[in-house]
């Protein structure tokens, strides 16, 4: 009887006791998503930097680009001539015309330019999309008459923002 004499007591001790109301804990609210610190700069750099052109513009060749020099010419000059680092004094358009008129009218710019002591032009030519399978003729044409002009040192194709290989940048030898 021992046993029930402690249950006795035990029951005694605790006949005040009440039992303890059971609650359910709040759920925690979730946590955010974890994000790079950086990152919404970091992809703004990225987009920044995709839309300007390479610091090497031979990195966007595409076998369409002119590009002549006289021997003495440095080929440093040249990169330099279709990197856009020379000012640009005039420009003429020659695209839309048949080759007689473009022809006079390059001959005409070019020596005016020489007379006015101009370094660098550009000659639009355009990149004869609407030549159909003949190609651009008028490019050539141009690529052509440059190098039999005696004034012309070196051209290159433009940079993309002054017309890519529908243009190029003509270096001039100082009038005499």
């Amino acid at each position: 009887m021992h046993d029930s004499d402690d249950g006795n007591l035990f029951r005694e001790a605790t006949r005040d006791v009440k039992p303890l109301t059971v609650t359910q804990p709040k759920p925690a609210p979730p946590k955010p998503q974890p994000q790079a610190r950086f990152r919404r700069a970091d992809e703004r750099a990225v987009l920044r930097e995709s839309l300007l052109p390479p610091e090497d513009e031979s990195l966007l060749a595409t076998g369409e680009e002119l590009s002549f020099r006289r021997p003495h010419i440095a080929e440093a000059t040249l990169l330099k001539l279709r990197r856009g680092h020379f000012v640009v004094d005039a420009e003429t358009d020659l695209h839309g015309l048949n080759a007689a008129d473009a022809r006079a009218l390059l001959r005409n710019f070019i020596a005016e330019s020489v007379a006015r002591r101009m370094t660098c032009v550009r000659v639009i030519h355009g990149k004869g999309r609407r030549s159909g399978p003949r190609g651009p003729v008028l490019k050539h044409m141009v690529n052509q008459w440059l190098q039999r002009f005696d004034a012309v040192l070196a051209f290159g194709s433009a940079r993309a923002v002054d017309g890519g290989s529908g243009a190029v940048y003509v270096l001039l030898r100082p009038a005499r």
